[in-house]
């Protein structure tokens, strides 16, 4: 069956997560970060999904704005940096900003001009998305944005990866699902979409049920991947 349907993660697929302790560093008001910004990025990130885990299988959910918070805070405190108030507050200002990736637009006009439906399937919240997407300039080339907050928990939960199938009418087959998180494209795998894992950081493939279809060192390939 073809594909008809590509989905993306948002966090760390199309938007980079780096970016905003990244460019933070890079601002004469917060010279203490130029050292230890991979680390509290880092740190910031594994902490954000791990609670994200931890809510959906202790049913604790929550908006996806306070996890990211609780993540921040942990990493701030984790690379002794706690207690800086403005510097708490402007990273928190970049993450509603983030940049895309540099081949993400000319990947979704490619994705758009072949017919196909793209969308992006996310545990960020609705209005998180929305400034991300805007911030990126890439609102006209998706079909929808769908957020775990319609459910009530956070991937992988299978009732994440029903919105899909719910929004565009497809079957399972028919959808190519694209993460930077090795977990989220063995959850989509192990559901039965076609998964691409991208592993910009060449990292080990995660060992679990279910492993994805292609593993692609950027998105460049998508389109390609969707013809075939």
């Amino acid at each position: 069956m073809p594909i008809t349907t590509c989905v993306f993660d948002a966090y760390g697929t199309l938007f980079d997560v780096t970016a905003a302790a990244r460019q933070a560093a890079a601002e004469p008001a917060f010279p203490q970060l130029q050292e230890t910004w991979p680390a509290l990025a880092n740190h910031w990130r594994l902490k954000q999904l791990q609670y994200t885990w931890l809510r959906a299988i202790t049913d604790a959910h929550c908006g996806f704005w306070q996890v990211t918070q609780d993540g921040l805070d942990w990493a701030l405190e984790a690379t002794g940096l706690d207690g800086d108030a403005k510097l708490r507050q402007r990273l928190l200002d970049l993450y509603w900003e983030l940049q895309a990736y540099p081949e993400v637009p000319a990947m979704l006009t490619t994705l758009k001009g072949a017919g196909l439906n793209t969308a992006i399937l996310s545990n960020g919240s609705p209005d998180m998305l929305d400034g991300a997407v805007q911030s990126a300039g890439i609102g006209a080339l998706l079909d929808d944005v769908l957020s775990v907050e319609s459910v009530g928990i956070f991937k992988p939960d299978s009732r994440v990866y029903d919105l899909v199938g719910q929004r565009f009418d497809c079957q399972n087959e028919e959808v190519l699902f694209v993460s930077s998180n090795g977990w989220d494209a063995a959850g989509a795998a192990g559901y039965g979409f076609t998964t691409a894992w991208v592993n910009r950081a060449n990292e080990p493939v995660d060992r679990l049920p279910w492993t994805p279809a292609h593993v692609l060192t950027d998105l460049t390939t998508i389109p390609t991947l969707a013809h075939h």
